[in-house]
């Protein structure tokens, strides 16, 4: 439900809301039909046909040591000679002449039209999008503004000024006001010599008198409920303009756009567009118990994920992958050692048996020397003995 402010800028009554104030804003739809629907008031711009050529130029050929440039006939003044019809010429013609043929307008789709004027419908009745565009709403009681339909009988300009202010929305009317400024650049001398600001939007359902009392107060716009513009309620393409509203305009949008059950009794097959999410609170969806049973744990602070080894030369990771690799790694080093023993025990038998006979034979006959010498007696011949006996 929505107040209805009465002359005295006291709620009188309640209306419902009607649903098109409920709408998705799509603020991509709402710029892209704008800047469409802007170029379809431009009036088409060229330069003459002839501009540039207004002369009987001809080159003068090589040999003349100047460029071939055409040039102009004649002499006894400064144009005698001068190049002429070139883009880079003084008097010549422009690069790629405008024509009147360009393509100026823009069709645009219906249903885009109206998505985009459902859109701006909705973001007015935002007090945040409609701050946020500019308009002075602080002494408002309440968007979207809903007023009698006394106002729309109002004809005179001073009504209409204590209306403003007993609802509190003078304040964005004297903003505007307080805005008009001279234009930047050239546009001072093309009948647009002064910017302003936009005011609020004074939408009625019956023109009672209510045009004549609004139309002279500077940023103020009026507009009927039947032909509602999307120039108006977004200038500039930017969302959230202020609007003014009576009574019977805001009971007849349900009529006129329809609601989230029935059609429009006035467009043809038309219904209001649905919300891609139905719910939009995006903190809320991701903390709710269901999405959060079955979210993975947050990671610690700082925990590194583990380094990665390779299990073809670390033994460890090699046997998380297959324990039985310890078993046969046993039993390879194991054989490759038994056989390794072998082969040192048979080198070394094979080089104690060779040198046998030949120790026996020098041991023989040193022996037989050392008898016959008298010289080894006595603790050398029994140290000669003992290790003739270790050798043998």
């Amino acid at each position: 439900m929505v107040a209805v402010q009465g002359a005295d800028g006291a709620a009188a009554e309640q209306v419902a809301l009607p649903a098109v104030f409920a709408a998705p804003i799509r603020s991509d739809i709402v710029q892209t039909v704008h800047t469409h629907m802007a170029k379809n008031a431009r009036q088409a711009y060229a330069v003459s046909a002839k501009a540039g050529h207004q002369t009987a130029a001809e080159s003068w050929g090589t040999g003349r040591a100047v460029s071939r440039i055409p040039r102009v006939p004649g002499g006894g003044t400064h144009r005698a000679g001068q190049a002429a019809f070139g883009n880079m010429c003084r008097g010549g013609h422009m690069y790629a002449p405008t024509k009147t043929w360009r393509r100026w307008h823009r069709k645009i789709n219906v249903n885009q039209k109206r998505y985009a004027v459902v859109s701006a419908i909705a973001a007015s009745a935002l007090p945040a999008l409609v701050m946020a565009r500019g308009h002075k709403i602080d002494a408002v009681p309440e968007v979207p503004l809903v007023v009698s339909d006394a106002a729309e009988s109002i004809s005179k300009t001073k009504a209409a000024v204590e209306l403003l202010k007993k609802v509190g929305a003078f304040a964005d009317v004297e903003k505007a006001k307080d805005s008009k400024n001279l234009r930047r650049g050239k546009g001072k001398m093309r009948n647009r010599r002064y910017v302003q600001r936009k005011g609020p939007l004074v939408v009625y359902a019956n023109d009672s008198g209510i045009t004549r009392a609004f139309r002279n107060l500077p940023g103020v716009e009026l507009c009927s409920v039947d032909r509602l513009n999307l120039l108006q309620l977004a200038p500039g393409g930017h969302l959230g303009r202020f609007c003014i509203w009576t009574k019977s305009a805001v009971e007849k949008l349900d009529s006129i756009f329809g609601t989230s059950e029935s059609e429009s009794a006035q467009k043809k097959g038309y219904k209001l567009p649905r919300h891609i999410m139905a719910n939009g609170d995006l903190a809320r969806l991701i903390n709710s118990d269901e999405i959060q049973s079955v979210v993975k744990p947050q990671k610690e602070v700082g925990a590194r994920a583990p380094l990665k080894k390779n299990p073809l030369r670390n033994l460890g990771a090699l046997l998380k992958l297959n324990p039985y690799a310890k078993v046969a790694r046993r039993a390879e080093l194991l054989a490759a050692g038994k056989g390794k023993k072998e082969e040192k025990l048979a080198a070394a038998r094979a080089a104690k048996a060779a040198a046998r006979p030949a120790i026996k034979k020098v041991s023989k006959a040193f022996y037989n020397t050392m008898i016959t010498d008298s010289d080894y007696v006595g603790e050398d011949y029994e140290v000669f003995s003992t290790w003739l006996g270790t050798t043998q």
